[in-house]
């Protein structure tokens, strides 16, 4: 959470901010301390994934409501947000208005995703009239391949992904290869090419 974000939570009646965290071992211990009644949290934090900190979260406060405000494509991460135990997904260029309704939504024990997300989720679930699929279907791979992929993005070598993530050299070896099995990328050299340019346009691209 930013500290604009706070100003903006701290402004509106019967909302107060009783702590911000910088990375999932401090959101943790302050949820720990403060007991509140939401949580808002980004994908993207430092050492581990918003994923992890919701399904860290959900082993040990499964009542504890959480939304993701995150500039991340939300078509491929709101669906594994709820599946983690997320209750939002919010992207961080949404009015304000949006945010509010987000939480009060949530405070409310409702599930809040955007119109767009809410629409893309019942196309699939018509027979014949399935969503289309990206031409770069990231959606194929695992939240931990995800995490991989978007570590490459950021130009993160193998033995930083390795001490990052916690996991074996080798193991984000095999991961690597998997993306580009799922991807249909043609060598390494084409992995790290899309994963750039994936996180430098913040979407899902060819």
């Amino acid at each position: 959470m930013n500290e604009g974000l706070r100003q903006l939570l701290d402004s509106q009646p019967g909302l107060t901010t009783c702590g911000m965290a910088g990375s999932v071992q401090q959101a943790i211990a302050l949820v720990d301390s403060t007991k509140p009644d939401l949580v808002i949290t980004d994908l993207t934090l430092p050492g581990r994934n918003g994923l992890e900190l919701i399904k860290d979260l959900g082993a040990t406060h499964p009542e504890l409501p959480i939304i993701v405000l995150s500039m991340h494509d939300e078509l491929l991460y709101a669906e594994r947000v709820l599946r983690a135990g997320g209750r939002g997904y919010v992207s961080k260029d949404s009015p304000a208005e949006r945010i509010i309704e987000a939480i009060h939504c949530v405070l409310d024990g409702e599930v809040f995703a955007s119109p767009a997300v809410t629409k893309h989720f019942l196309q699939a679930m018509v027979p014949g009239r399935g969503a289309a699929k990206p031409s770069f279907p990231l959606e194929r791979l695992t939240d931990r391949e995800i995490e991989v992929f978007e570590l490459i993005g950021h130009a993160k070598s193998n033995h930083d992904i390795s001490c990052q993530l916690g996991i074996s050299p080798r193991t984000v070896d095999v991961h690597r290869a998997h993306i580009r099995e799922k991807l249909g990328l043609e060598d390494g050299s084409a992995l790290t090419r899309h994963a750039i340019r994936w996180v430098e346009v913040g979407m899902i691209g060819t």
